[in-house]
């Protein structure tokens, strides 16, 4: 077999004399915005860039339209690679402003550059098959078509079906406004509705009826004083939240006492012991709602995750190669963009980051990707893409992400995975270290998805937005 470094050599060259197709697909997807779960043209644009380039795709797995299995090799190891397209409402941004300016005002927009995140994921998975046939390695690289992350929906799902089994390492990367290659962890995560059922009466006549209302208010009484008595996790990095709102209620009118209310809560821990065991106290305080008011109450769980698994001898590895390629490097044209957007927000003109930040460990914001480092080691820079200081999910970041500086991180992020994906293919103590790792750090723990096993994806969900949208 030829040498490790001929290989990485191999991958460089590969990714930076293929472009053309990623940067189109990239566009594309840039320009077809769509909200989680509706992600059809998205994730059509991407299979069938994975299929010209010989991998074989299964489509709409784990039940969700928008979902899919890319798969080239045979053997171990197997390695996964993520790949997201989701979008985010309202963020729709003209590619030629450098101000705030809606193609289709209140439309999705790629606010989180997600239409770099998937086609540079798959850039990667493609080197890297290009690397196995070349040098006739043995092993077998996935891609995991993920939608709807921006509601962390689709990996839990994903899990619960079985589609991780097997896998012995995933990578992953996501854009962002620093460049960063650590071995983070992130906070486990639950989202839940709670609908409350009463009975109407006229206003001047209450006691004939029961207030959803009412039993909405209480219960978010009861999550205000529950959250003096849950352990507050180490602030700023991974403080412990709930934060819950009132997304219906009615009839509209106060003259009539409502008899539906729907309370939407969502929590974040630093651990999932934490997480399930604050969740069944947020549960109490629903049933104490219902229970005061005589009214129901009915439980809707949207999604639950885990918190992330780090593991730092893979980092590390993503760090090493992330020294050998650089991070991206962005024309003063590009740095004027930048400020541009910057100006216009009232923030420091400081433009887009230029340095690699030291390797270390900490906490990162939150996302269902953590369901992949229950399931196998799993590493995932931050990659330049976006201006510090400015947010993110926001029409700048947008912006970026449909412009060269969007297309310079998705050519960092494809070589950075493509060379860790070959020290796991070519040199064994990687996966064998990494594992050991992994295995310390889960202690006997074992992968289950925290959806409940009846529940069934939201597959409608977001369809009648991006109807509307669509038609235009």
């Amino acid at each position: 077999m030829e040498t490790l470094k001929n290989i990485k050599d191999f991958l460089i060259k590969w990714n930076e004399e293929n472009t053309q197709d990623f940067y189109d697909t990239s566009k594309y997807i840039w320009e077809h915005p769509e909200l989680s779960m509706q992600e059809y043209e998205s994730s059509r644009a991407l299979m069938e860039l994975l299929e010209k380039y010989g991998f074989k795709v299964e489509k709409g797995v784990a039940g969700m339209p928008t979902a899919f299995i890319a798969s080239y090799g045979t053997g171990s190891p197997v390695i996964g690679i993520n790949a997201e397209y989701d979008a985010l409402p309202g963020l729709s941004q003209d590619g030629e402003k450098l101000e705030k300016c809606a193609i289709i005002t209140g439309a999705p927009g790629q606010g989180c550059g997600h239409n770099l995140l998937g086609v540079g994921g798959v850039k990667a998975a493609i080197a890297a098959k290009e690397a196995i046939e070349k040098f006739g390695i043995k092993g077998t690289v996935k891609v995991f078509g993920s939608p709807a992350e921006e509601l962390c929906l689709g990996k839990p799902y994903m899990g619960r079906a079985g589609c991780y089994d097997g896998v012995d390492a995933f990578l992953d990367w996501h854009p962002w406004s620093y460049t960063k290659a650590n071995y983070d962890s992130c906070q486990a995560y639950f989202s839940k509705k709670y609908h409350f059922k009463g009975k109407t009466s006229h206003g001047n006549s209450p006691w004939h009826g029961r207030s959803a209302l009412d039993a909405g208010q209480l219960m978010g009484h009861a999550i205000d004083v529950l959250r003096e008595h849950i352990y507050p996790g180490n602030p700023p990095d991974a403080a412990n939240t709930i934060n819950y709102t009132y997304t219906s209620t009615g009839p509209e009118f106060p003259s009539v006492v409502p008899d539906y209310t729907t309370v939407w809560v969502i929590g974040r821990f630093e651990t999932t012991e934490e997480m399930l065991e604050t969740l069944k106290r947020v549960d109490n305080c629903a049933k104490a709602g219902a229970i005061a008011t005589d009214t129901s109450v009915e439980e809707e769980v949207i999604t639950v995750t885990h918190h992330k698994i780090p593991n730092k001898v893979l980092a590390e590895h993503v760090y090493n190669n992330m020294l050998i390629v650089g991070v991206p490097q962005f024309t003063e044209e590009e740095q004027a963009k930048a400020r541009a957007i910057q100006k216009e927000l009232g923030q420091p003109e400081t433009g887009l980051p230029t340095k690699l930040d030291p390797f270390e460990g900490g906490f990162t914001v939150l996302c269902d990707t953590s369901e992949f480092s229950w399931c196998a080691p799993y590493a995932s820079p931050w990659i330049a893409m976006g201006m510090q200081n400015c947010g993110w999910h926001h029409w700048g970041v947008a912006r970026c992400a449909g412009d060269s500086m969007g297309q310079k991180s998705l050519d960092c992020a494809a070589k950075v995975i493509s060379l860790t994906a070959a020290d796991i293919l070519c040199d064994e103590k990687v996966l064998i270290e990494a594992q050991s790792e992994w295995k310390e750090r889960m202690n006997g723990r074992k992968y289950e998805c925290l959806i409940p096993a009846e529940q069934q994806p939201p597959i409608e969900l977001n369809k009648d937005i991006m109807d509307k949208y669509r038609q235009k």
